[in-house]
């Protein structure tokens, strides 16, 4: 059986709570994503066999076990990706972070060197950590007589102690989510 797997940090509920606010503030033609698909995602892993995500799980415990929570933080609410014209999303952006950085290199690094991956191919983006809002619906926003602007500073933050191994499940009204496991930092 095939599942389709990421590796994310998700919110704890009173910054899910404040963001969700945003939608009320702006009114635009977009699909605003639900309380539960609130997360960052860390490594999009695609397609992965019943024997690759038991090693996906077994890679990301052995990555946190030699990590400590740490502070993330969320800076501002803006268009995204940028100079994307007609933008694709409402996002957040994220505050640098080389602890953030550094797990996400770290997981796709021991990811890719298991023999299991030797036929993946990793995303050929660079890693831009930033939480999706709202999806827009394109040919309505370009008809829109004046487009709203959003750019606004945030000033939110949680600490993370833990990744999550997630499921997406593609469906008519958009992904699912679901935990297939949670794996904590050590300390």
């Amino acid at each position: 059986m095939l599942h389709r797997v990421f590796i994310a940090i998700n919110f704890p509920e009173d910054i899910k709570d404040r963001l969700l606010r945003f939608e009320k503030e702006y009114k635009i033609p977009a699909k605003w994503v639900g309380r539960e698909n609130l997360h960052i995602t860390l490594n999009f892993l695609g397609n992965l066999d019943d024997n690759q995500l038991v090693e996906t799980i077994e890679t990301a415990k052995r990555v946190c076990a030699s990590r400590n929570p740490f502070r993330v933080g969320l800076k501002r609410i803006c268009y995204g990706p940028p100079k994307k014209i007609p933008p694709r999303m409402v996002w957040v952006e994220m505050e640098e972070s080389q602890e953030l950085s550094k797990l996400q290199a770290d997981l796709e690094n021991n990811l890719f060197n298991l023999p299991s991956y030797q036929y993946k191919e990793r995303e050929n983006r660079s890693f831009r950590p930033h939480v999706t809002l709202a999806r827009i619906r394109a040919f309505e926003f370009r008809a829109l007589t004046e487009q709203p602007e959003i750019d606004e500073e945030i000033n939110l933050s949680f600490e993370a102690d833990s990744v999550e191994v997630m499921e997406s499940e593609l469906k008519r009204r958009g992904a699912e989510y679901a935990i297939l496991e949670s794996v904590e930092f050590s300390s």
